[in-house]
């Protein structure tokens, strides 16, 4: 490769760094905004573009109303800090840095005790049940966790969290605890996360009738999966995620543009 080749690739991965760093506190704003954080506490993380062995997180304290672009540490799956000032989040350490490392397909991890979501997951069967068109989008993604048994403190805990989320599932609902969505960029991470709120929060209502639920037919649910699976927008680009996730950023471009400095 010669030197201009060399510089051309260079800036691309700068680039790339920028944007996921901005796409990143745009994630943490909107959760303000969309009532998912709890306090300081939860964590979004993203693996760093075109590295295989790091990811970007919050320092510990920061609160997500806070977060920018220049925010995040660059820690490595060891544990080491290489970029950025302040301490990592021992419970974000365990759980994000084997999920990145177990599961290169979750290029971000975000993991949230967002209310309703959360409350289904404290059910004896918190199964997210198909009685609608928002529930269906999740069917092909959900996992269920059932093994709560206290704070991650351990690597060994984000090991088994990646475990119940093989193959190629992309939402964990955490019993006791949370849950963890997963995708291949931030726009597509965030779109899971917000349509899953919305779904929990549409079951928990229903459920609050006491009313009997009516559940969508097999028939109608494959249907529905397979329509969810090809649309796209018209010429197929963007995808719907990126189109909400570009959507959301606007807003945030009007009120809070600091984010993205």
């Amino acid at each position: 490769m010669n030197v201009a080749a060399e510089r051309v690739q260079a800036a691309a991965a700068l680039g790339a760094e920028r944007q996921a760093r901005i796409d990143l506190a745009a994630a943490h704003r909107l959760a303000v905004r969309h009532g998912f954080h709890e306090g300081i506490c939860n964590h979004f993380t993203m693996a760093v573009p075109g590295s295989r062995d790091r990811f970007y997180v919050i320092p510990y304290g920061l609160h997500w109303s806070e977060v920018s672009a220049a925010s995040f540490l660059t820690v490595t799956y060891d544990g080491e800090i290489v970029a950025g000032e302040g301490e990592v989040e021992r419970s974000a350490f365990c759980i994000h840095a084997p999920l990145h490392r177990l599961r290169p397909d979750a290029a971000v991890v975000l993991h949230t005790h967002m209310p309703f979501a959360s409350a289904l997951a404290r059910l004896e069967d918190p199964q997210l049940q198909m009685i609608g068109q928002t529930e269906a989008k999740m069917a092909a993604f959900l996992a269920y966790d059932d093994a709560y048994a206290g704070l991650a403190e351990d690597p060994s805990e984000g090991e088994r969290l990646a475990a119940a989320m093989a193959p190629d599932k992309t939402i964990l609902l955490m019993a006791g605890h949370g849950v963890i969505v997963t995708g291949a960029n931030v726009a597509e991470a965030y779109d899971r996360l917000y349509y899953l709120e919305r779904a929990c929060q549409v079951q928990l209502y229903a459920l609050w009738t006491g009313r009997k639920l009516k559940p969508l037919t097999p028939a109608v649910l494959e249907k529905t999966l397979r329509q969810f699976a090809r649309t796209k927008a018209l010429g197929n680009k963007p995808a719907p995620c990126e189109i909400h996730f570009a959507a959301l950023k606007r807003l945030l471009d009007r009120s809070e543009p600091d984010y993205a400095l």
